[in-house]
């Protein structure tokens, strides 16, 4: 896979000036995000967040996820930190992409939960590769992390890239009424750690 760190620039934020680095993945012609804050050089681990893609949680505040909670707390965390990465894969609903995300949606208003909406599809439950994140963390010079996830997935797939994952920090955002089924579903069907 070749991934190509296109093009880098400031960018203020609420929670802090970033750098922002568009990345190409020459092999799936998608365009990745590193948001990176700090000094990312010495041996202290790194606060990271790997994040997948979720317009409707991210940008369109949709209560159906805690997508959006997540995103904005990870920012507030490197922000507090001084230093960290976030990670923005365009891996918009567990892979499945936008369109089949707002299926899946129509098929949850109908009673089935997340998993057995993508299967319902021919989808995986979760379609998501995270072995992007860790060849962008090398490329980034950043082997010790902090890694701020709820998802044992990401865990393992970081681990086995070779990245040294210190600690798992929770992310115990965005729970609210809407979204109860699919947080349960996310600890009981897909392992997810609250």
């Amino acid at each position: 896979m070749s991934l190509v760190d296109a093009a880098k620039a400031k960018l203020p934020t609420q929670w802090g000036e970033f750098e922002i680095h568009a990345l190409e993945d020459k092999d799936s012609q998608k365009e990745h995000v590193a948001l990176t804050m700090g000094d990312l050089s010495g041996d202290e681990p790194v606060l990271v967040r790997v994040h997948s893609e979720c317009l409707t949680g991210d940008a369109l505040f949709s209560m159906r996820c805690d997508c959006g909670p997540q995103l904005e707390a990870a920012l507030q965390k490197i922000s507090e930190a001084g230093r960290g990465v976030l990670l923005y894969l365009r891996q918009e609903g567990r892979g499945i992409g936008l369109v089949n995300k707002i299926r899946a949606y129509a098929l949850q208003d109908q009673g089935m939960d997340t998993v057995e909406a993508n299967e319902s599809l021919g989808f995986a439950a979760d379609a998501r590769d995270f072995t992007l994140a860790g060849r962008t963390l090398q490329a980034l010079q950043v082997s010790k992390i902090k890694l701020m996830t709820n998802n044992p997935r990401k865990v393992a797939a970081l681990e086995e890239a070779g990245i040294d994952v210190v600690e798992r920090v929770p992310m115990k955002y965005g729970k609210n009424p809407h979204n109860e089924k699919y947080l349960s579903t996310k600890h009981g069907k897909l392992g997810h750690l609250f």
